[in-house]
C-alpha cells in the first residue's frame, strides 16, 4: 500500500524584512523507500564513478611493488561491479515506487504534459540559468524541468547498466551479463562499448555537481527545507493569507 501524504499545518511564522509574518505549513513530500533510494543511489554512484574511472586510468604509483604482493586493481574491480548490481536493483526498486508511491515520486510527475509545467520549465530556466529572475511557482516535490531532467538522468542509467554489463559479459559466464553480449557487436566491438560507457561516466559527475549545488541553492532562496527534505522526508509551503 502507497503510503500516506499527510499536510499538518504548524502554526509558526517566519518574519520577513517587511515585518510581516509569514506563515508555513509542513508536507510530508519524499517518502522513506525514496530517500532510501536517493540515498544508496548517490553512495553507489560515487564509487562507480571513482572505480570507474581508475579502471579506466589506473594510477601507477601502485605498481611500485610486485605485483604478488598487492591486489589492489582487483579489489577495484570488485567494488565496481558490487557497486553496480546494487545499483541495478535499487534502482528497480525505484521503478516500482513509481507506480505505487504519492503523487510527488509518481511517474507522472516527470513529464511535463501539462501546459503550466512547460511553463514551469521556462520560468526555473530564467531563474537557474540566466538568473534574470528569483523564481516563477514553487513546485512542493520537483519542479518540472528537474523531473525532465531526471527522467533523462534515468535513461543514461539504463544504458550505462546495459553497456556496463555488456563489458562484464566477456570475462564472466553469469547469465545476467551474458543477456547483453549482442550490444558488444552493436556499438562496434569492446572498444566502442568502452568509449560510450567512459564517456557517460563524465554525465553521472557533471550530473552530481549540479545536482548538489542546485540542492543548496534552492534551498538558500526558497527557504523550505530542500535539503533536509530528502533526510526527514518534510518540506514547507508558504500559506497563502485571504481577503487581502
Amino acid at each position: 500500500m502507497p503510503m500516506s501524504t499527510p499536510v499538518v499545518a504548524t502554526g509558526n511564522a517566519t518574519p520577513v524584512p517587511n515585518g510581516q509574518p509569514v506563515e508555513y505549513r509542513r508536507i510530508y513530500v519524499w517518502e522513506m523507500p525514496v530517500r532510501v533510494y536517493h540515498w544508496i543511489n548517490a553512495v553507489a554512484l560515487v564509487a562507480l564513478c571513482v572505480t570507474g574511472y581508475m579502471i579506466g586510468a589506473p594510477i601507477r604509483m601502485f605498481y611500485a611493488a610486485e605485483a604478488y604482493q598487492q591486489y589492489w586493481f582487483g579489489w577495484v574491480r570488485f567494488i565496481h561491479f558490487t557497486a553496480a548490481f546494487i545499483y541495478v536493483f535499487n534502482f528497480l526498486a525505484r521503478l516500482y515506487w513509481g507506480f505505487v508511491g504519492n503523487k510527488y515520486s509518481s511517474w507522472a510527475a516527470f513529464f511535463p504534459l501539462k501546459r503550466s509545467q512547460r511553463q514551469e520549465i521556462v520560468d526555473v530556466i530564467k531563474a537557474d540559468v540566466f538568473e534574470v529572475k528569483m523564481h516563477g511557482p514553487i513546485s512542493t516535490g520537483h519542479n518540472a524541468l528537474a523531473g525532465f531532467i531526471y527522467f533523462g538522468t534515468f535513461l543514461a542509467f539504463v544504458f550505462q547498466t546495459i553497456t556496463g554489463f555488456a563489458l562484464y559479459s566477456s570475462m564472466s559466464n553469469s547469465w545476467l551479463p551474458r543477456m547483453f553480449n549482442w550490444i558488444v557487436p552493436l556499438l562496434g566491438g569492446d572498444f566502442g562499448v568502452r568509449f560510450w560507457h567512459h564517456l557517460f561516466l563524465w554525465f553521472f559527475v557533471t550530473f552530481i555537481i549540479v545536482h548538489i549545488y542546485l540542492a543548496f541553492y534552492h534551498d538558500y532562496i526558497e527557504g523550505r527545507g530542500t535539503v533536509s527534505s530528502i533526510i526527514g522526508g518534510w518540506k514547507f509551503d508558504r500559506v497563502e493569507k485571504r481577503g487581502k
